[in-house]
């Protein structure tokens, strides 16, 4: 079992240090193959991947902030990130189509 936090933002690397989150590995992006049953992953990572690595039994904790719009795009500090909240928040992502098939979207008459 493994601990990833996955970010490319040197302020989310300080900000996971200071609050004393123990990882196994930094890692900037994430290749979901990687994922064996009962890893942590860390981090804020399009719904897609983190459905993923829910899929293949791993846990997903999202890094979740209240970033205020003109903070969007921007690096943040460590500070920047403690004053928007940052709190790590588990999620259970499981995809509606499991069976592979398209959702058809059905206009209204």
């Amino acid at each position: 079992m493994a601990t990833y936090f996955v970010s490319r933002h040197p302020g989310a690397h300080d900000w996971a240090a200071k609050e004393g989150l123990e990882v196994d590995a930094v890692i900037p992006h994430l290749d979901p193959a990687i994922i064996q049953p009962g890893d942590i992953v860390i981090g804020t990572l399009p719904v897609n991947l983190a459905g993923e690595v829910c899929a293949r039994g791993g846990r997903y904790l999202n890094l979740s902030l209240d970033l205020p719009p003109e903070l969007r795009g921007q690096e943040l500090s460590t500070e920047q990130i403690r004053a928007c909240g940052a709190r790590i928040e588990e999620y259970r992502i499981t995809r509606v189509d499991a069976d592979g098939s398209r959702c058809k979207l059905v206009t209204p008459a």
